[in-house]
């Protein structure tokens, strides 16, 4: 047997923060003490915060590592390589890689990247190049004609354990304004009035269409084959509804309080981007994270698009804005996600849970990961 001990940490607890030990055995955390004491031969914290590794539902930056610049595609392997160490250095011992099945209009260079992506993460796991336990979260454009063919050639995948039903028709959900809609899309891609008023058109129509027995088929895969399903941007009472009704347990950036609100009082977590409570609100102009919190209305952070985020994010909970505990802040981005998707044998620091473990200490008010342990094995 394999045994490593922690000490002269701030260990953080489910419900409290102390100061002592942890020890690991086998990849496995066996023991907690509370003591001001070093115990002999253990790995000196000097006074660093002892944390479990982040748990991230939705991450899409592998797509800024194999495609650097728009049209150049980077070798797979050594985008999954160099995203891996990206997303460890931040803290996520658990990450779901989120794949977006979307259509045409303005992500060819996704589409053609998607294979790439999924086929480098592959490689790397089956040859033990990956540091961090990585998952599959499925992002599935519902107003796609063909998107339950696309997904179905992909339910089966053992990595596969989250999918998120999306649906960005402007006009609704994230751009409920169409001139806001244009207005984004004009800065991303520089499509010209006409272009985007016949795309604006071609999507309301395959809404129309598409949407609702789309969204139902999926969700009835996911519910045969046990993977979770979120709703995503729900704005209104109707959409919150529509989730329950197909079974989802979480709601994913909500754009709204009302679906915030309305999501949690039917059991769904609500979750929401680190990158919009860092920043201080949502790029796009939606609902603030930094609002579900002040009202009590936040159950889980996720990375979106920045993985460095995630840590910053929750510490910054604890600050005087918010006032959370660290225990409840650390809870968004390990226990709580950990368990919404089934993986119970993480994300606190516990006995008999994996030992996968953060060291973390704080610069200028900033969180820095120091070093990292995946199931009792040093990775950072």
């Amino acid at each position: 047997m394999t045994k490593v001990v922690f000490g002269n940490a701030q260990v953080v607890l489910s419900d409290k923060t102390i100061k002592g030990a942890v020890a690991v055995e086998d990849g496995v955390i066996s023991e907690i003490n509370a003591t001001e004491q070093i115990p002999a031969g253990a790995v000196d914290f000097d006074g660093d915060v002892l944390m479990p590794g982040l748990v991230d539902l939705h991450s899409d930056h592998l797509e800024k590592h194999i495609m650097p610049r728009a049209g150049v595609y980077w070798h797979a392997l050594s985008a999954a390589i160099s995203y891996d160490a990206q997303v460890i250095s931040s803290g996520i011992t658990t990450m779901f890689d989120s794949f977006g099945l979307v259509g045409e209009e303005f992500d060819s260079d996704r589409n053609a990247a998607l294979e790439r992506m999924i086929s480098g993460m592959q490689e790397a796991a089956d040859e033990g190049l990956l540091r961090a336990d990585h998952f599959m979260h499925l992002r599935c454009e519902i107003i796609e004609p063909d998107i339950v063919e696309r997904f179905s050639a992909m339910k089966d995948s053992p990595r596969l354990k989250l999918v998120s039903l999306m649906d960005h028709t402007p006009g609704q959900r994230t751009f409920p304004d169409p001139a806001k809609w244009k207005a984004h899309q004009k800065r991303r891609t520089g499509a010209s009035d006409d272009a985007l008023d016949a795309i604006f058109a071609a999507r309301q129509s395959a809404r129309d269409r598409f949407s609702g027995s789309n969204r139902r088929a999926i969700a009835e895969i996911c519910r045969e084959k046990g993977i979770v399903v979120t709703s995503h941007d729900d704005t209104t009472l109707e959409e919150v509804l529509e989730a329950e009704e197909l079974g989802n347990s979480m709601s994913e950036f909500p754009t709204t309080r009302l679906a915030a609100s309305e999501a949690r009082a039917r059991n769904m977590k609500v979750i929401m981007g680190s990158p919009n409570l860092v920043r201080g609100g949502s790029h796009i102009g939606n609902l603030s994270a930094g609002e579900c919190a002040k009202l009590d209305l936040l159950d889980i952070l996720a990375s979106d698009y920045i993985p460095a985020s995630l840590l910053h994010a929750a510490f910054r909970l604890t600050g005087e804005e918010f006032g959370w505990s660290l225990p409840r802040a650390v809870a968004t981005v390990t226990s709580t996600p950990a368990q919404c998707v089934g993986l119970h044998d993480r994300g606190e620091i516990a006995v008999g849970k994996r030992a996968d473990i953060l060291r973390v200490r704080m610069h200028s008010g900033l969180p820095v990961v120091r070093s990292a342990w995946s199931a009792g094995r040093a990775v950072y």
